[in-house]
């Protein structure tokens, strides 16, 4: 990995820390390019796609030209204030679940796989770390390290590069990562054998911008389909659509941009339904990973840039809010106004919804069972890429429509489907849907835990006519999660880990509480928490913690120290042990070429056909419960030779 490429990743996070409130657009892993700015590019009056890609091109040229336009006139403007300087605008950068007897990932839906770290196939774990693949044996008892691969394959320049996300379909493995070398969605195919042999088959590259979120996660696995979402802002200059326009190819040392091979016509482009002055194609990607090669179709929506998306088992879900520059108060509110797309997964043709504000994150979602969609909104976003999800700010709503609202006559959502909810006073906003209730607060997340923190937990039944409740913590709310029907809520003080069980029955109540004295979160992705029930109100989680001192972004330099289990039993909280690394912060170089620092987590608690294992870094320790705590049986580490 080159230094520049750390140096700007690094530098967009500790610009996060050092402002607190989080970074805005252009803060990113490597600097994001902004959407061209358009002047009020004309909208359609219903979803409908592109006819031709002459009409395509023709609305193109037309924005293109009204851009031209606008940047005279304010040129002009300024020449005549004596000022002459100029900034230009920024250009675009050219489910099976993994194992059918149970799931190792903390996913937000059943049988919707979420790209991870860490997924099963057969009797083996198979580890994405540090730019390489590694399969372990862990059937009959064992836990064995079996092969290893690099993530981008013989001949593929792993040059800045990012490998971040992992799913498992049948015998395939499939990477997800980005390039900023090369422009796009990187995709790698393996082949893993029962053995757990891995080998390479092929990589692709997709034409996109960088999908990256601090909580979101790029990838999907429903049934044998992949499904990813990735942004691309329209580049207006770039005359040639074919250009630029959404793409794959199979990627060689010798390949070129004439290899590219259209997935996306414009007839499977929608237009714009209200006039922006930033666009941006907002694209799904479904690929059938049973057919051995990468067939992949591809559909995409044209609106403002701000984005999140939201995955549940029949569609995607899109949420489009324009960004602001600088505009003045009249027209920011005027640009509250959002859109949101739903996508069907069975190839049915999207439909939109006007709506306000804008979700956290795709935990602000929940379609449920009741053929409704709830949404948590405030009322200053905008989207979720790369750090924005990290700022909290604006009044805070529930929206809560039918399914059957979204039609493509672009209908606003009535004033009737908002519900007014606290307003979250504090620093990173945590949410999540629980059972029959939103839950929300607010804590420290990136940054360090502050000790006078007196956070509440905000429980909301959605459905319902009860008002919210507020219930007092004594400490920050930096996750949330489910334990059956109940949750528990995890948070610091500035010195201390506290973990408050939540039962939510007809009306929401505290349970028992834990404390870890010394203790902070040792990662922040939501897969980096696991629930495992063995009976009604009872079950075991496990979670990687550090000391209390450190920040939240002190996995992205150091391995977890160790991974804590805790016992539920009836929400009252019982420790029973932790597994901790041999080699954390050993420092030895591991000869990493790609992926090397740990932006989604390096440590895992996973619960495997009875078994209790902790991933941390390089290592697996096997656990096992007795006499009531987890104690260590075996434990294997699996890095290259040179660094064990």
């Amino acid at each position: 990995m080159k230094p520049s490429d750390f140096a700007r990743r690094a530098g967009a996070l500790m610009l996060l820390v050092a402002t607190v409130v989080g970074c805005r657009s252009g803060c990113s892993r490597e600097a994001e390019a902004e959407p061209s700015k358009l002047v009020r590019a004309p909208g359609a009056t219903k979803l409908v796609p592109f006819g031709s890609r002459a009409e395509f091109d023709k609305y193109l040229k037309d924005a293109a030209e009204a851009q031209e336009r606008k940047q005279r006139l304010a040129r002009r403007a300024r020449e005549s204030a004596g000022n002459a300087a100029m900034a230009p605008a920024a250009s675009a950068a050219s489910e099976m679940a993994a194992d059918k007897d149970e799931s190792i990932t903390n996913n937000q839906h059943a049988g919707v796989d979420e790209g991870g770290i860490v997924k099963v196939h057969g009797n083996h774990l198979v580890v994405l770390r540090r730019g390489r693949l590694f399969s372990l044996k862990v059937g009959d008892e064992s836990l064995t390290p079996v092969s290893a691969a690099d993530c981008y394959g013989p001949g593929v320049s792993p040059a800045g590069a990012w490998y971040d996300e992992m799913l498992v379909s049948g015998d395939t493995i499939a990477v997800i990562g980005y390039s900023y070398q090369r422009g796009g969605t990187e995709v790698g195919l393996f082949d893993i054998d029962g053995n757990g042999r891995i080998s390479y088959r092929a990589t692709y590259h997709l034409r996109s911008n960088d999908y990256y979120s601090s909580r979101n996660y790029a990838s999907r696995l429903i049934g044998n389909k992949l499904v990813f979402y990735a942004p691309l802002y329209v580049p207006l200059a770039e005359r040639d659509t074919a250009k630029w326009l959404p793409a794959v190819r199979r990627w060689t040392p010798a390949a070129t941009p004439n290899d590219f091979v259209s997935i996306l016509e414009p007839s499977r482009v929608y237009r714009p339904i209200d006039p922006s002055d930033q666009l941006a194609l907002h694209t799904v990607t479904t690929c059938d990973l049973a057919k051995g090669d990468f067939a992949c179709t591809a559909r995409a929506v044209m609106g403002p840039p701000g984005r999140v998306f939201y995955v549940s088992q029949d569609s995607v879900f899109v949420w489009m809010t324009p960004w602001s520059h600088g505009e003045d108060e009249g027209e920011k509110r005027a640009r509250s106004r959002s859109l949101l797309y739903r996508l069907p997964l069975s190839g049915e043709e999207p439909s939109v919804l006007r709506v306000s504000g804008g979700p956290i994150d795709q935990f602000s979602f929940l379609e449920g069972g009741d053929g409704k969609l709830n949404v948590l909104v405030r009322s200053e976003t905008a989207g979720e890429a790369m750090w924005l999800p990290e700022a909290t700010g604006g009044e805070l709503a529930l929206l809560r429509v039918p399914l059957t609202s979204f039609n493509r006559a672009a209908e606003e959502a009535p004033s009737t489907a908002y519900t007014r909810l606290p307003k979250a006073e504090g620093y990173v906003m945590q949410n999540r849907f629980v059972g029959d209730y939103l839950l929300y607060g607010t804590g420290a997340s990136w940054g360090y835990g502050s000790p006078k923190t007196e956070s509440k937990l905000v429980a909301y039944r959605y459905g319902s006519n009860a008002p919210a409740r507020e219930l007092s913590l004594g400490h920050g709310v930096d996750r949330i999660e489910a334990m059956g029907s109940d949750a528990v809520v995890v948070g610091g003080d500035g010195k201390d880990l506290h973990f408050s069980s939540v039962a939510l029955g007809a009306t929401p109540a505290l349970g028992g509480k834990y404390i870890r004295t010394g203790a902070a979160q040792g990662e922040l992705r939501s897969h980096g928490f696991f629930y495992k029930p063995d009976g009604e109100q009872r079950g075991v989680f496990g979670l990687p913690i550090r000391g209390g001192d450190q920040p939240g972004y002190a996995h992205l330099k150091h391995d977890s120290a160790s991974i804590l289990f805790v016992r539920n039993e009836r929400l009252a909280f019982r420790d029973i042990g932790q597994l901790e690394s041999g080699s954390a912060g050993s420092g030895r170089d591991d000869g990493c070429k790609a992926s090397c620092v740990d932006w989604y987590g390096n440590a895992r608690p996973i619960f495997l056909r009875g078994r209790v294992f902790a991933l941390l870094g390089y290592e697996i320790v096997e656990g096992r419960q007795d006499e009531g705590r987890i104690r260590e049986v075996r434990r294997t580490n699996f890095a290259p030779a040179g660094v064990r």
